[in-house]
């Protein structure tokens, strides 16, 4: 016989089954797996925050209106966000493969498409967050030294504060290369779930032999102008460059979303990611350990 009182969900809901979550948890995977994704940004900063604090003392004697330090201090921060992105799609669903892990996945009720999205997560999404609080929090740090060292040799304050790129700049910045490069990422997943080894050098190998087909077959080099426009034109379409200002981009002013939302070459891109996408999809569902 069975004592037991019986539960009526409707008198308390708070018995019904909570959500999952699995897309959720399976980014918090990716964390958890990959600490290179947020240790290599966090090794870079540590090192920025010492060398401008070391810049800062030692130019600030001999050129008392010197904001540079901390103006570029975020630049090297997002560019190892954007090369830690690179190698992580290389490895994302190589790696499973390579060490059989895929087989213990896929026996959780997770579908590929939520592994796969939220691979390509880490790169679109997280890395630029990432980003951002470390590029923030450098410059917190490095400001009462820039301050100070400022103002002993006669700059203003206002002078240092211009100096600092907003955050909004920074956001921008950050969504504006996520999309950029989103082909480049997805692409790279798409390797990394199809090669058996040498995730690299099938992903460089067919840009390689279309550029020099094209060269040898028509003289001419318009794939791989093409590809260097998709590594290089995002600051090109999406910023207005002050001329003659080696300072960076700083102010709202240099913005340009509209003409960055009208170029042809950033939906060009997201279609080429979302066909990569689903291929990675439909790959990994057939792909068994290497």
């Amino acid at each position: 016989m069975n004592n037991e009182p019986s539960i009526d969900p409707h008198e308390n809901p708070h018995v019904l089954e909570s959500p999952t979550r699995p897309m959720y948890w399976s980014v918090r995977r990716e964390l958890w797996e990959n600490r290179s994704v947020y240790l290599a940004p966090l090794f870079v900063a540590v090192f920025v925050l010492f060398a401008c604090f070391l810049a800062t003392l030692a130019i600030g004697s001999r050129k008392a209106h010197n904001t540079t330090p901390i103006g570029m201090a975020p630049a090297p921060i997002m560019m190892t966000t954007i090369l830690v992105g690179f190698f992580y799609c290389l490895d994302a669903l190589y790696g499973e493969r390579r060490d059989r892990s895929i087989l213990f996945w896929k026996s959780l009720p997770v579908s590929d498409r939520t592994t796969v999205l939220s691979k390509a997560s880490i790169p679109l999404v997280m890395l630029p967050l990432i980003g951002f609080v470390l590029s923030i929090v450098t410059q917190l740090l490095l400001l009462p030294v820039t301050l100070a060292v400022s103002l002993a040799n006669g700059a203003s304050a206002a002078r240092v504060w211009n100096a600092l790129p907003e955050p909004l700049v920074m956001i921008y910045g950050l969504t504006v290369h996520a999309l950029w490069f989103a082909p480049i990422y997805c692409w790279l997943l798409l390797v990394s779930g199809w090669a058996k080894r040498a995730p690299i050098m099938w992903a460089l190998l067919p840009p390689l032999a279309i550029s020099a087909f094209e060269r040898i077959a028509f003289k001419s080099n318009s794939f791989m102008y093409m590809l260097q426009y998709r590594m290089t034109g995002a600051m090109k379409e999406a910023f207005r460059p002050r001329t003659g200002d080696k300072s960076g981009v700083i102010g709202l002013s240099q913005l340009d979303p509209l003409n960055f939302l009208l170029t042809p070459g950033l939906w060009v891109g997201l279609f080429f990611a979302a066909g990569c996408l689903v291929a990675a999809i439909r790959l990994r569902g057939k792909r068994e350990p290497i």
